[in-house]
């Protein structure tokens, strides 16, 4: 596990078994190529391997008209389990739907998406846990399931003071190869 694009998916079709049942669930509803204007990233656990049982599906998207995406997101999306979308502030909009009992959670504002701190965080996680190897990886797993979130679980493994998003952004320099 060295360098990783994670702006595509076809890595997640040789991972672990969520990781493959993404990769089909996402390409059945052709998710990227619908949105593919809007530079859509997945992050989070699942492209990490460090997911739970109830762990979603988060894409980042970088949008500037707000109203023509979410008539997107409606044409396509709707039809599926739960659907919701909600205005955020700051020109942030959520949506999320549910295909074959998977969440997915798109996240959806005008900074691109890579610099979107879920997918900042992801990366900073990815070279922590290439530094840090399997006993990292299975002990963030042991705080998910004992509730934290990702960034509280990486934060107290490495004793980070602060609010852990914040401090967790702090490595982005200091891991680069």
């Amino acid at each position: 596990m060295n360098s990783m694009d994670f702006k595509g998916i076809s890595y997640l079709k040789y991972g672990n078994d969520k990781q493959i049942k993404s990769y089909n669930i996402l390409t059945k509803i052709n998710i990227f190529n619908i949105l593919k204007d809007y530079m859509p990233i997945l992050v989070g656990t699942i492209p990490l391997g460090i997911d739970i049982e109830n762990s979603d599906l988060d894409i980042v998207c970088q949008v500037y008209d707000f109203e023509k995406f979410k008539q997107i997101l409606f044409d396509n999306f709707n039809k599926y389990k739960n659907f919701r979308i909600v205005n955020k502030e700051n020109n942030i909009m959520i949506c999320n739907f549910i295909v074959d009992d998977m969440e997915i959670e798109i996240y959806a504002s005008s900074q691109k998406s890579h610099k979107a701190n879920g997918y900042r965080h992801m990366i900073v996680e990815y070279k922590l846990l290439n530094l840090y190897g399997e006993d990292l990886k299975k002990e963030v797993i042991r705080l998910k399931k004992e509730g934290l979130k990702t960034e509280p679980a990486f934060a107290k493994i490495l004793n980070l003071n602060g609010n852990p998003y914040e401090e967790l952004l702090l490595y982005e320099d200091k891991l680069d190869n």
